[in-house]
């Protein structure tokens, strides 16, 4: 079956509002919203398509902007690539030229049932920042550990990985409570690194799995309004979309300190796992705040990181 290639962006206004578009009644996931953009022409640049469709669309000029996700998705009659771009710059004003309704919207106030399914791994890489967190040393002094947590969230982190493996249950419980207090303030989200059982009833706004659990798990943990997942490969990614989970880590893509021998997945090999994946996907090892934007341009949603991120 032909693959229709359509490109979307995703505009943004000065509230971080999203805008979204109805598709007419009487056509292929009619009534439902959507991101504005269309079919590529035969011979088209995903940019140069991008920006002549929003011009058709909503009569604007692009004068920026950077990939977000790209999407494979399969609706049985018909597959589509989603090639999704964050418009960071634009000049003019939208309005609907084709007659279609706009609306402005919050991703955090998107319902996925409002979209196409091929759109719903699009709300959630909105939702996600570029840079994750995941804490470093040292757990087992949790003064100074908590100082160094709050030093990167000053600095800006908002999603961040509570990595503890060393501990107790009940002293990784405690951590979690002192953690999540801090990012609460911040108005950053805290997600926990543990066992679906270990973690359930912990002070948290979601739960991250070691890829172990990916195997033993047969479907999504409940009760966790962020879940994702450790993928080294392409079966990894795959099971982490069937069970519906918002995001992966793939690594390692570079050599690490912890692991420098080790087989790395190199830019190449992380852009072609990527590029089958059907969820927003961080890159992962050797990498820190100066390659998120490269990581972004090989189709990540950008750069997790220990060392790189974690204050010394």
């Amino acid at each position: 079956m032909k693959i229709i290639h359509v490109v979307a962006g995703a505009l943004a206004d000065g509230r971080g509002r999203v805008l979204v578009t109805r598709r007419p009644e009487g056509v292929h996931q009619g009534g439902r919203w959507e991101f504005p953009g269309g079919k590529l022409e035969p011979g088209e640049t995903p940019l140069a398509g991008l920006e002549r469709e929003l011009a058709e669309e909503l009569g604007i000029r692009v004068l920026a902007s950077r990939p977000l996700i790209r999407i494979h998705h399969d609706y049985g009659d018909r597959r589509v690539l989603l090639d999704v771009h964050r418009v960071t710059v634009f000049a003019g004003t939208p309005v609907g030229r084709e007659g279609q309704p706009l609306d402005w919207r919050q991703p955090r106030d998107m319902d996925p049932a409002d979209f196409p399914a091929a759109d719903r791994p699009i709300i959630t890489a909105l939702k996600l920042p570029s840079l994750y967190l995941i804490t470093g040393e040292d757990p087992r002094a949790p003064a100074a550990f908590l100082s160094r947590l709050d030093l990167a969230l000053e600095a800006g982190m908002s999603l961040v990985q509570l990595r503890a493996h060393g501990l107790s249950p009940a002293a990784y419980a405690r951590l979690a409570a002192s953690a999540h207090a801090l990012c609460q303030r911040q108005g950053a989200r805290l997600v926990l690194n543990r066992g679906p059982e270990e973690a359930r009833g912990l002070a948290a706004d979601g739960l991250h799995l070691a890829s172990r659990y990916l195997a033993e798990l047969h479907q999504r943990p409940d009760g966790w309004p962020l879940v994702g997942a450790s993928c080294h490969g392409a079966a990894d990614l795959a099971r982490a979309a069937a069970l519906g989970l918002d995001y992966a880590l793939l690594s390692p893509v570079m050599p690490t300190a912890s692991h420098p021998g080790a087989p790395h997945l190199g830019w190449a090999g992380f852009a072609a796992l990527v590029e089958a994946a059907a969820l927003p996907v961080y890159a992962l090892g050797g990498l820190g705040f100066g390659e998120a934007e490269h990581a972004i341009h090989q189709g990540a949603q950008g750069v997790a990181a220990i060392r790189g991120l974690w204050p010394a």
